[in-house]
């Protein structure tokens, strides 16, 4: 009976700790204010971290990303608008990591120069898929495709379509896809897209 009261006692204590507030917590209404406020300045401040620290990653993963491609053989101009062709690009980009072949250019960029891509404007590089060789040569279609994937080791994707009647069938289906591409996407057509570009080049220019 002496335990049982003794367990009791202890039970009651232990129930009395949980619900009661420790006691350096123990402050007046007017002091507690201020440790709320630390508490939220404590929680911007994380969330300004996480934010710098998302920039902060983004900028190496684009300096590694530069670096790793010094020694580039070709150029690929994609169009980072198009969300089927991202999924490609996403793909040999990460397959770049092991090669450094390719140097990815972004045709929907801002800072995209067609002086840097042998004359290549925005509306010319948006019509279909173009490869720009280290020498300078130009390739386009399916060509350009084939010669991406040899570069980091997938040539065997496109090998096929070096002979014909292949050749000729792949580029003409290629044809269709870059034809339809935008309406197939949900986007604009091509007019509409170029004159959201003009119109966003003058504002940037007279801005």
């Amino acid at each position: 009976m002496a335990a049982l009261k003794g367990a009791i006692s202890v039970g009651r204590r232990a129930n009395t700790c949980l619900f009661s507030i420790p006691s350096h917590l123990r402050t007046t209404h007017n002091l507690n204010r201020p440790n709320q406020f630390l508490q939220y300045q404590k929680g911007v401040g994380y969330s300004i971290r996480a934010i710098n620290g998302s920039a902060v990653a983004q900028k190496k993963k684009e300096n590694e990303e530069s670096s790793s491609s010094e020694n580039w053989k070709v150029k690929m101009l994609y169009d980072g608008d198009c969300p089927l062709c991202m999924r490609e690009v996403d793909m040999l980009r990460k397959r770049n990591k092991s090669y450094g072949t390719i140097k990815f250019v972004d045709i929907s960029s801002e800072d995209y120069s067609p002086e840097d891509n042998q004359g290549l404007d925005y509306e010319t590089a948006m019509g279909r898929i173009h490869a720009i060789e280290s020498d300078g040569r130009v390739l386009t279609n399916v060509e350009a495709f084939r010669r991406f994937y040899e570069v980091v080791g997938l040539g065997w994707v496109y090998a096929i379509t070096k002979y014909e009647p292949i050749a000729s069938i792949a580029d003409a289906v290629y044809g269709v896809w870059a034809k339809y591409r935008l309406q197939v996407t949900g986007r604009p057509p091509l007019e509409e897209v170029l004159e959201a570009r003009r119109k966003k080049v003058f504002l940037c220019c007279t801005g």
